[in-house]
């Protein structure tokens, strides 16, 4: 089987440069397959980034090297990286963005495996300094799809930057969370899961002074319009309205507050 390498940035369609990406990747390793996760990050949005690479990731085959450039210290001192976490690798900058792929790592007891990328010979010759998405990610996550072993790309490292991420806080009447994420829909992502309010259809939601009574299993029980909460394909939580933006109506960001009462 080819070998498969992700991209995630926030470069988005229209200067070219994923393109300048995949062209350092086929030169390198011309038979590697090319997945696109989102090049629709919000610019120099780290965290919406860690929450998008940690949700595709797991539903990729082993070996697969996904490569994250959502990078607003670029050219500074903060390192470049690659990890190996349990059968998958990761390419990018250590400013937090495998936050949560190592979160998950650790929960599962996966081996990991850190590397700061410190080994030109990876790299392209001419190195600039606002584009290492393209002379240093792309051409190390290639010389590792064409067979380079990890630990030849770089020293051995462990002390990896982590995100702060949010956690809900127990309520005497149930949970207290905040909005993670926007989608292109406009439904709101929550901290708050499954796990944290098992079984409760008949649970209150609020948010930006707006109630929201029972959590529905799909959009389609509910008419256009309408306001809802359902668990995403994740198990998150998530604000809806049928047919519309959650953002838009409730003209709400990541980090605004949301309380379930059961």
């Amino acid at each position: 089987m080819p070998a498969i390498i992700s991209l995630t940035t926030d470069f988005g369609l229209k200067d070219g440069n994923v393109g300048a990406m995949k062209g350092v990747i086929w030169s390198i390793a011309p038979h590697v397959q090319i997945a696109d996760l989102s090049h629709l990050i919000n610019p120099q949005n780290v965290h919406e980034a860690a929450l998008v690479v940690a949700r595709a990731a797991p539903y990729f085959p082993d070996g697969t090297i996904h490569v994250v450039v959502v990078d607003p210290g670029v050219g500074t001192e903060r390192r470049a990286i690659a990890l190996r976490l349990g059968q998958q690798y990761f390419v990018g900058p250590d400013n937090g963005v495998f936050t949560r792929v190592l979160k998950r790592a650790a929960s599962q007891g996966w081996p990991v495996q850190a590397v700061h990328l410190t080994r030109p010979e990876y790299w392209l010759p001419r190195v600039s300094a606002v584009f290492h998405g393209r002379d240093i990610f792309a051409p190390a996550a290639a010389h590792l799809a064409a067979g380079a072993p990890l630990e030849a790309l770089g020293e051995a490292i462990g002390d990896l930057i982590l995100l702060p991420l949010p956690e809900p806080q127990r309520t005497p009447s149930g949970w207290r969370g905040e909005v993670l994420h926007v989608d292109h829909f406009g439904n709101l992502t929550c901290s708050i899961r499954r796990e944290h309010l098992g079984e409760h259809p008949d649970a209150t939601i609020r948010i930006a002074g707006v109630k929201i009574h029972g959590i529905v299993g799909t959009f389609g029980e509910r008419p256009p319009g309408e306001l809802v909460a359902l668990y995403g394909s994740s198990e998150d939580l998530i604000l809806a309205v049928v047919a519309g933006s959650a953002a838009q109506r409730l003209n709400v960001k990541p980090g605004e507050i949301v309380e379930v009462d059961y």
